[in-house]
């Protein structure tokens, strides 16, 4: 089996998450993080259920349907925190952070339940806290809050991974659609509650929209990866998209990193493949 498709949609998934998160960082520079979150999953539900529907999607089981759902509501909570993260101007440091915890604390958890990853995930171990601590390093109250944020939206993401990997076989269409039901309620609740909404903003919300479908794009391209070839060399290629999201902040919005931020970065994205490598 060629390598040529997995390696196209592998590089297509960190595109999509990589633009998608820079999307809705820059929305949520200009609205509320959980309204423009809400509208992003909603509008990735849309495009699952017209899929669902057209595919003639299979149901899940009673046990995949309660995992899939305790996921969406983790990567809910996750994606309205990571976009507020986003939005203080700090993408470069706040995007490699989400990444390194949301694929370095799953992979904990299958160390202690599996046994001992090898040298090369323990050298991707080094390279992350070196790169998590280097990016760390504060000099306001605004970096600080924005590396808080980062640090509770990646654990958000590796607990929606965890919840993920006990639904087990299933449509992948379904399983998405469960998830992205299940983060659509609780951003919802979220934003009725904080009362946020008054001013619907129109502009910010265009970009959250285009951010969801880009999303769900990117789940689907993983999953087309996973099939289509090896599933270590789909993970290490999608794992690349917090160089996307970085790489458009620097270009487009000016966002400059320091010296010490800047080899953080690089630690902390060159540990990704190690670490699920």
């Amino acid at each position: 089996m060629s390598s040529l498709p997995a390696t196209g949609f592998g590089l297509g998934t960190s595109l999509a998450w990589g633009t998608s998160n820079f999307l809705g960082g820059f929305a949520s520079q200009r609205a509320n993080p959980f309204l423009l979150a809400t509208i992003s999953n909603f509008s990735g539900l849309g495009l699952l259920l017209v899929l669902a529907a057209v595919l003639r999607a299979p149901g899940l089981s009673i046990h995949g349907q309660i995992w899939s759902l305790l996921a969406g509501a983790a990567g809910g909570c996750a994606l309205a925190i990571l976009y507020g993260s986003l939005s203080s101007g700090h993408m470069g440091m706040a995007s490699p952070v989400v990444a390194v915890l949301s694929v370095g604390i799953p992979a904990t958890v299958t160390i202690v339940r599996v046994g001992s990853p090898g040298l090369q995930r323990l050298l991707g171990f080094a390279l992350a806290i070196l790169g998590v601590s280097l990016i760390g390093k504060t000099e306001d109250k605004t970096e600080r809050r924005a590396l808080g944020m980062a640090v509770l939206a990646g654990c958000g993401f590796a607990a929606y991974s965890l919840a993920i990997k006990q639904v087990g076989p299933g449509s992948a269409i379904r399983i998405e659609l469960n998830s992205r039901l299940a983060a659509f309620f609780v951003t919802a609740v979220v934003t009725l509650w904080q009362k946020k909404f008054r001013h619907f903003p129109v502009s910010p919300s265009l970009w959250a929209t285009i951010a969801g479908w880009l999303d769900v794009a990117g789940s689907l391209s993983f999953i087309r990866a996973s099939q289509t070839g090896r599933l270590d060399t789909a993970v290490v290629l999608a794992s690349l998209y917090p160089a996307v999201t970085v790489t458009l902040a620097v270009v487009l919005l000016k966002e400059r990193l320091t010296i010490s931020k800047a080899v953080g970065v690089c630690a902390a994205l060159a540990a990704l493949p190690l670490i699920v490598g």
